[in-house]
């Protein structure tokens, strides 16, 4: 764990207005035929499947043959807003971020994202997950390799909190994780079922990085993930003048766990299956 000194340079982000949809064809409403024993009639305003026909009256309209209609209880789409596929992963970092909009907070007291700096930031939660927002630190510390070692960060540390399966530190250029506070008053992750191993989302800019929870740092500072997880998220990953300043997002999934703790895709594997139902029961 590295305690950050440098100045972190701020991140610009372009939001880009999506092309606004023209407006539906009016469709001419189909005749409709006598009803058939055993078929449902049709309700007005409501879309009714003809059985054998694989057309759908909905308000005048039709679904062309081959699409399906929509089972019972299940949300239709909304023009424009993409709901979340239950089953198929695609859970976006706008879902996740909606789900941590309010916080009821866990910890007794606020966090530092700098040494030195105002204590700002919360620890948040939920039954099912913990959250906090902070900046994002660059880790470089555990097994040296080519971009993380003293040479390219001078208070590197070629230790983690936690180790691999085979016995060795984590490799913070190869491996997306987190970095949490140790145990202390303020906060204890433990008592909320944070541990090594524990599958975190990290979210910028857009993006969604699954990670796990693979060092920690001082007592009062939050906000550091290692070179892996930064580079997966589009930010500036040098240990020096890498990393953002504000606008992260961190989720960790309580009690849960990636064995071995090197295993990335079982953590991208499991942290969407989470995510999934994190979302589900906002």
């Amino acid at each position: 764990m590295r305690v950050p000194s440098l100045t972190l340079a701020a991140a610009g982000a372009v939001l880009i207005a999506p092309a606004a949809l023209p407006g539906p064809a009016t469709a001419v409403p189909p005749r409709e035929r006598p009803v058939v024993r055993g078929e449902r009639p049709v309700v007005h305003g409501e879309g009714t499947v003809v059985r054998g026909g694989g057309t759908v009256a909905r308000g005048g309209g039709t679904v062309a043959r081959g699409e399906r209609s929509l089972a019972r209880g299940e949300r239709p789409v909304v023009r424009g807003k993409r709901p979340v596929a239950r089953g198929d992963g695609a859970v976006t970092a706008a879902d996740l971020l909606a789900r941590t909009g309010t916080c009821t907070q866990l910890s007794r007291g606020r966090y530092r994202t700098d040494a030195g700096g105002p204590a700002t930031v919360p620890v948040c939660g939920t039954r099912d997950a913990v959250f906090w927002k902070a900046d994002l630190d660059v880790d470089c510390d555990g097994r040296p390799s080519a971009r993380c070692n003293r040479r390219t960060d001078p208070v590197f540390a070629p230790a983690t909190a936690f180790q691999q399966s085979d016995g060795r530190h984590l490799s913070a250029e190869n491996l997306p994780y987190i970095v949490v506070p140790p145990p202390s008053r303020r906060w204890n992750h433990r008592a909320y079922g944070v541990r090594g191993g524990s599958v975190a989302a990290v979210l910028y800019g857009g993006r969604v990085q699954y990670a796990v929870v693979g060092d920690t740092g001082p007592r009062d500072v939050i906000g550091e993930a290692s070179y892996a997880t930064a580079d997966g998220l589009g930010v500036p990953a040098d240990p020096r003048e890498g990393g953002v300043p504000s606008g992260v997002t961190y989720i960790v999934f309580r009690n849960s766990r990636v064995s071995p703790i090197e295993d990335h895709a079982a953590a991208v594997a499991e942290g969407q299956r989470l995510a999934r139902l994190f979302v589900a029961k906002h």
